[in-house]
């Protein structure tokens, strides 16, 4: 999957691939992004971010979490690796100034598997009503999803797509997290998914995000894979 960001003044501010590997008990999801043009004379930032785990009949448990970011020409790895009994072994290089407490990180998991229990949860339930708590070896935050309503959406900023959507408003809540990082990420914005594949998953093909860079637009540009060629923008 290829999704296009747009910022203010429709500039074109960064591209994110991602892959999904999913068999009966397991899945594995891949993320790389990087800023462009104007977003990254504001913040020079290059990702890739890796999770396997177990899927459960109504969710989905990681096994371990790897990223590496490139920001501003200062290099971040996180990993976080996932016992069965809910604790975890988590770690940044370089470290945090204020490591987030161990009391605080039980029970959590990556922001890849967060999306991911969404998307399943959506397919199933129809709903998007969740609270996920999300911890990447450095940060520990919540991501809370709401339902928006179902929508019908039209082609749109050169994406030519159309048809019927769930809509979710997400927003992130700050639980643990070193100063000067919290403009970090999407604070909060609004995620129409749609029934894209076969299967028990839905796609997200269009968001509005606030972020440090103002309010940016995403599309979904590209989908492949499950019986699926999708070709939505150039």
């Amino acid at each position: 999957m290829r999704v296009e960001v747009y910022g203010p003044l429709n500039l074109h501010v960064l591209s994110l691939q991602t892959r999904l590997e999913r068999n009966n008990d397991s899945y594995a999801v891949a993320v790389d992004y990087a800023t462009t043009g104007v977003a990254g004379m504001v913040v020079d930032q290059k990702t890739h971010a890796e999770t396997r785990g177990r899927v459960t009949p109504v969710s989905a448990q990681p096994e371990s979490f790897r990223s590496t970011t490139r920001r501003n020409g200062v290099e971040r790895h996180n990993r976080v690796e996932y016992r069965p009994d809910g604790s975890l072994e988590g770690r940044s290089d370089p470290p945090p100034p204020d490591p987030v407490a161990a009391a605080a990180v039980r029970g959590t998991v990556d922001n890849l598997t967060a999306y991911f229990r969404l998307e399943r949860q959506i397919a199933a339930k129809k709903t998007c009503a969740m609270t996920v708590p999300v911890y990447d070896g450095r940060h520990r935050y919540d991501l809370v999803f709401q339902d928006a309503g179902q929508q019908k959406l039209t082609p749109e900023g050169g994406q030519k797509w159309e048809g019927p959507t769930i809509a979710c408003r997400m927003t992130r809540q700050i639980r643990g997290m070193p100063d000067g990082e919290e403009g970090e990420g999407a604070r909060r914005g609004t995620i129409w998914y749609a029934a894209l594949l076969p299967g028990d998953l839905m796609v997200p093909v269009r968001m509005e995000l606030e972020t440090q860079i103002g309010t940016v637009d995403a599309y979904l540009a590209e989908l492949h894979g499950g019986g699926v060629d999708l070709q939505l923008m150039e």
